[in-house]
């Protein structure tokens, strides 16, 4: 990758980051609070009552409710949430850190972890482009010469299709290694 597309890719991991930072703020207790035990040791506390969905559309398509359940739902916010904060906050670092090498070469894992922090980036593109269905897709789709961009709408689209094309270029790969 040149320079120019790993800086871009760097500034969408951290963008993403920064959005999962923000919400896992919801799940920290003031520190000059009396720590419960249980808090303490796991993070979780026990007399909190359910958090609320994601403001930003973006970041529950990051998020989304666990089941259907109402009660499933809250409790896998409550207790899981943070777990799945973390972890996609570390794949998107790892990701971030491997773009600050001119060569960029993948294990299996490693090459799994970075297709999972692009489709981080895909999901929160996605959101903001208003992709919901095939027909958004196709339109997207079709916006691959930079030399057609006109708004900030086929700026962020031509970004979109960039990261699929990379994602699917590893998936593509990881399928093959598999053969």
């Amino acid at each position: 990758m040149h320079e120019p597309e790993r800086k871009l890719l760097r500034d969408l991991f951290d963008d993403v980051i920064t959005l999962l930072e923000e919400r896992d703020e919801i799940h920290r207790v003031d520190p000059a609070e009396d720590l419960d035990p249980l808090y303490a040791l796991t993070g979780m506390s026990p007399d909190r009552g359910p958090l609320p969905e994601p403001s930003d559309p973006a970041t529950a398509r990051l998020l989304p409710v666990a089941s259907d359940d109402e009660q499933v739902a809250n409790e896998f916010r409550r207790f899981g949430e943070q777990d799945l904060i973390a972890a996609k906050i570390g794949r998107l670092r790892e990701a971030q850190f491997l773009m600050e090498n001119t060569r960029i070469v993948l294990d299996e894992a490693a090459a799994s972890r970075f297709a999972q922090a692009l489709n981080d980036v895909r999901l929160v593109l996605s959101q903001r482009l208003g992709i919901r269905d095939e027909q958004d897709s196709e339109r997207i789709g079709q916006i691959n010469d930079a030399a057609q961009v006109q708004t900030s709408q086929d700026y962020m689209a031509l970004v979109y299709n960039l990261i699929s094309w990379v994602q699917d270029t590893i998936m593509q790969a990881l399928l093959d290694s598999e053969y």
